[in-house]
């Protein structure tokens, strides 16, 4: 029996009405860019597997590197206990984070990193002796599954049975360059009439939004609002960090650097689960006490696995390694002429692009999870691309090591659904 049928027997797939879709697709290898399926048919994958695997896949760098370590230490619980790799860790990031990050509490995904910087946030300025409880998120922002993290989102197709659960928050629109006076009254108003807490924010590139990127300038703004009002800005860079803005992480691009950072994804290179969530000496102050309860009583089983921190620790030395960095720069090129070739097509709404993010909208309405989507979904995958379009956006997110050839291929296989549409 092939591995696809025998899934269907007791698996249950994220973000999958099985009764809709019952067929999946049985991956048995990957390695660089490319991802084997049980009939030998190859794929690129142009969205590094959500975001995560952006060195390649199996990179020999990362994998030797964890393959030493498991010979050492596996797994230490790290609360009351410590280890190498997470010190190592830390002093490795320290050197590349905005420079007001300095404490580092490990988790294993990009929500529960949300969670604990949602956490934080209030905490915060409940160990200050003030009551605050409500939080300002962007519209439209998606920023986990988890209670905490889908209180800040604002996509209803994904949190809608749960609304009425949710934590108290203030949505304002993305700055687009030209909102920012309007944004600023709104957050005046917010404020005024509530006890704001945080400010959880995707900066730059709202990622489940179908890539809807926004103004450096007009987030500062709302950064700066923020600071004069002791407000917590708790920056989500689980998609958006380690290189993918074309600068280690997008809140580098503002003046105005974010309290707290969440970070996962593409921190261990693909290989493992692991997530940080940062802070700066301010926030880690609020919570160093005599008082045990002004603790951050929060942990997870494998927070700091040895493994998943070696996994990191590798990871960002090939991000700053010349080649990434020059591969980087070639694919940004390479996504600037693709955009400017495209963006005239008849079906083609609108294009945007930074660093190696690369976006376009259809110029049709399509349901996000439609029977149009499903068709561009088949199309590329027949072609030998994995592509997950978003509604009517088409994005690509490819690893940094991708060849000149295969992303040539990707920007074909999409011109080539223009016609099918």
């Amino acid at each position: 029996m092939s591995l696809q049928n025998r899934d269907k027997k007791h698996l249950w797939h994220p973000l999958t009405q099985h009764k809709l879709h019952p067929e999946t697709i049985a991956i048995t290898k990957a390695k660089g860019c490319i991802l084997t399926d049980e009939n030998g048919k190859e794929y690129i994958d142009a969205i590094a597997s959500w975001y995560t695997c952006m060195y390649g896949h199996c990179n020999k760098y990362i994998t030797d590197r964890v393959s030493d370590q498991m010979q050492q230490l596996d797994q230490v619980v790290f609360s009351g206990f410590t280890h190498e790799p997470a010190i190592k860790l830390s002093e490795a990031l320290i050197e590349i984070l905005p420079k007001n990050q300095n404490k580092i509490f490990f988790s294993d995904n990009g929500s529960t990193s949300v969670e604990i910087g949602i956490k934080m946030a209030l905490q915060y300025h409940f160990n200050n002796g003030e009551k605050r409880n409500t939080l300002i998120a962007f519209e439209d922002g998606f920023h986990g599954d988890t209670f905490g993290a889908m209180s800040v989102s604002g996509l209803s197709v994904y949190n809608g049975p749960f609304e009425e659960f949710f934590l108290d928050v203030k949505r304002i629109p993305v700055p687009n360059g030209e909102n920012s006076h309007e944004i600023i009254t709104l957050l005046k108003a917010i404020v005024s009439n509530n006890q704001v807490a945080g400010f959880v924010y995707e900066p730059l590139v709202q990622g489940a939004a179908a890539m809807n990127m926004h103004d450096a300038e007009g987030l500062n703004a709302i950064l700066k609002f923020c600071k004069n009002h002791h407000i917590i800005t708790v920056a989500d860079e689980v998609m958006t960090g380690f290189g993918k803005t074309g600068k280690h992480f997008a809140s580098l691009h503002m003046e105005t650097k974010p309290d707290v950072m969440c970070l996962s994804k593409a921190l261990t290179g693909g290989l493992l689960p692991m997530a940080l969530t940062t802070c700066s000496q301010k926030i880690y102050d609020a919570f160093y006490s005599d008082d045990i309860s002004k603790g951050l009583f929060h942990g997870h089983t494998y927070s700091a696995n040895p493994l998943a921190c070696t996994a990191a620790l590798a990871s960002i030395e090939l991000l700053q390694s010349e080649e990434i960095q020059n591969n980087i720069k070639t694919i940004i090129a390479s996504h600037q002429a693709f955009g400017n070739r495209i963006k005239h097509h008849p079906k083609v709404k609108s294009t945007r692009h930074i660093g190696i993010i690369f976006a376009l909208d259809l110029n049709v309405e399509m349901q996000r999870y439609g029977n149009l989507r499903d068709k561009l979904f088949k199309f590329f995958m027949d072609n030998g691309v994995f592509l997950r379009p978003l509604g009517n956006t088409i994005y690509i997110q490819a690893p940094y090591v991708i060849t000149k050839k295969q992303l040539q291929k990707v920007y074909q296989v999409i011109e080539e659904a223009l016609e099918i549409i």
